[in-house]
């Protein structure tokens, strides 16, 4: 525990509460854990430190269902996520050589883009070519490493197209697992990876284990008009609330 000792109460507070509001939306929508969580840990840890915690508690739980998502995902998702590997390590060292102060402020605009993207016009279901598709991947590798967020290239790529829901929320989920993983890896390798955030991870992931099963427990209860909607209303949410935060 003494490895916990760098945080002050009010901290571990808001990581808790923040850890269980986020798993709950991911539960629901398929997403949203990380727009959700790192804006939050950001103004109670250092931003990098809020990164690596988001991704380590995406990881943990991306990993307690990745059979499903795997058998769920759509075939891009493999190639989004070979991308998001490769590119990571990229937006990791910006984020490392970038102010605190100028983080936020990045992180709650990204986290504003998600929710523009996501107000574009539903397009069809049929899988976009390789350069859209690339395009996703290399955006999503840039912000999983500076702002632990791969979703805001994801999300409307996936929800915008007219595809199964439960295609949709496995092919997301599957790739932020990875991209998580990505992360943390990357983090190690530059040396910027503090190894008392797993056991921070390891408290806070029995909330998110059950917001995510409540969260899972109540998109059963919603058609598909609602839960996109739901979408829209949680990233204009997000990224307002970052916003606010940083004024």
């Amino acid at each position: 525990m003494d490895l916990l000792a760098a945080y002050a109460p009010w901290q571990l507070a808001a990581a808790l509460a923040a850890a269980f509001g986020s798993a709950f939306v991911r539960g629901l929508t398929g997403f949203g854990m990380a727009i959700l969580l790192v804006p939050i840990l950001a103004l109670a840890l250092p931003p990098v430190e809020a990164v690596l915690l988001a991704n380590f508690l995406s990881l943990f739980i991306g990993l307690s269902e990745v059979r499903r998502l795997v058998r769920g995902a759509e075939r891009s998702a493999w190639r989004i996520s070979l991308l998001v590997v490769l590119v990571t390590p990229l937006g990791l060292l910006a984020l490392a050589a970038t102010s605190d102060d100028l983080a936020r402020f990045l992180i709650a605009m990204i986290a504003l883009s998600a929710f523009f993207a996501i107000l574009l016009p539903r397009r069809a279901g049929t899988e976009p070519g390789h350069l859209a598709t690339g395009g996703v991947g290399v955006l999503s590798g840039l912000m999983t490493g500076y702002a632990g967020m791969p979703g805001p290239p994801v999300v409307p790529y996936y929800v915008g197209r007219a595809i199964p829901r439960e295609t949709a929320k496995a092919s997301m989920m599957l790739i932020f697992t990875i991209a998580a993983g990505a992360g943390l890896v990357s983090g190690a390798a530059l040396g910027i990876l503090a190894w008392r955030l797993p056991l921070l991870a390891a408290l806070l992931f029995p909330a998110v284990f059950l917001g995510n099963w409540l969260g899972d427990r109540a998109a059963g209860q919603i058609g598909d008009a609602l839960w996109r909607g739901v979408v829209g209303v949680i990233l204009g949410g997000a990224a307002l609330a970052a916003l606010l935060r940083l004024l």
